[in-house]
């Protein structure tokens, strides 16, 4: 049986199901999530709110990291230790959140087994479906050894 990695995002972050943020592809270090048009959604220009882009990211930067280390969420926590957003240009419509881990699995699971909190980065391009680029997010998230 495979871990479904959307699905757990989903199931852990009752928040980002009540954005309808949906997992398209979810791959060793990458994701990719959108997050629907919708009217209750939209900020004072009639697009997508700064933060339901910013929850779209973050729940996309969060698959692309469980999906390289789930498999450690026994004896550690991932936890944001922080977070970078820039808005580019306003959005309209549907959006598209594309995240990529930037660390390796091996560098990060080292500093845990030797005891360390390991700290890693997890970058988001968040995109309108024609492609525009409407945001960039840098996430850093850290592994928290379990007491």
């Amino acid at each position: 049986m495979t871990f479904d990695v959307g699905a757990f995002v989903l199931q852990s972050v009752p928040f980002a199901r009540t954005l309808d943020i949906a997992f398209d592809r979810v791959e060793p270090g990458v994701a990719v999530a959108r997050m629907p048009d919708r009217a209750d959604l939209h900020n004072h220009v009639g697009g997508p709110h700064a933060g339901a882009i910013f929850t779209l990211a973050e729940s996309a930067s969060g698959a692309a990291m469980l999906s390289t280390f789930a498999g450690e969420l026994a004896r550690a926590t991932p936890l944001v230790a922080n977070s970078a957003i820039r808005y580019v240009r306003p959005a309209m419509g549907e959006v598209v959140a594309e995240a990529r881990l930037r660390a390796s699995r091996e560098e990060v699971v080292a500093g845990l087994d030797a005891g360390e909190r390991p700290e890693f980065e997890v970058t988001v391009d968040v995109r309108t479906t024609d492609g525009t680029l409407v945001s960039e997010m840098t996430v850093v998230w850290t592994l928290r050894p379990n007491r």
